[in-house]
């Protein structure tokens, strides 16, 4: 309960202070190229529940930002605007939305989309989709510089499954068994510390 409760104080009093923020970032959208404001995406949330998750569109509309479920290092479908609200975790506030609804957390694990969630073992879907998917989590910090990793490989893809989806599982699944509320907050820091401070 004082997480919810956490979540929900907290989102309300950020949608506050950053609505000019948002406006600033929709208008920048807008002017460097058609088509929506957000992206929204599937992914699987709490007991293995479908819902949709939602980002400031970072690519060309014409490119179809679903064409790919991995964003590969300096990919040519992002747009100038979206290199930015990447880099600085911005295209992620939207998710505010989510998290004042109920589909997501600040901390939890990061849900992913069906097609990758398929690869976790029975056992693991059980624990990590126990609890609301989050904003950020401990695999978010370890991996801030996925793109750039991903990019210098020559099958993405095959990477991504075979070493990073599992670290991120068992880093999830870490977090699950022994998550508290102080546990959270420090994430959020370190969350915070690796965004203004890449290392």
């Amino acid at each position: 309960m004082l997480k919810r409760a956490f979540d929900i104080f907290t989102g309300l009093i950020a949608l506050i202070f950053l609505m000019p923020v948002f406006a600033l970032i929709a208008v920048a959208i807008k002017i460097e190229s058609p088509g929506p404001i957000l992206f929204s995406q599937l992914r699987v949330g709490r007991n293995q529940v479908p819902f949709f998750i939602h980002k400031f569109r970072s690519m060309k509309y014409s490119a179809g930002e679903n064409g790919s479920l991995l964003t590969i290092g300096s990919d040519n479908r992002i747009t100038g605007v979206g290199r930015v609200l990447r880099s600085s975790k911005l295209d992620e506030l939207p998710q505010l939305f989510d998290i004042l609804l109920g589909k997501m957390s600040f901390v939890g694990p990061r849900p992913e989309v069906p097609y990758f969630a398929d690869f976790y073992t029975l056992q693991q879907k059980k624990i990590i989709f126990s609890v609301r998917p989050g904003l950020t989590d401990s695999a978010s910090i370890f991996f801030i510089n996925e793109a750039k990793i991903l990019g210098a490989s020559k099958n993405p893809e095959e990477l991504y499954v075979k070493n990073i989806l599992p670290i991120k599982a068992s880093l999830a699944i870490d977090y699950v068994n022994g998550r508290t509320f102080i546990g959270d907050q420090i994430i959020l820091l370190k969350t915070l510390v690796k965004i203004f401070y890449r290392g």
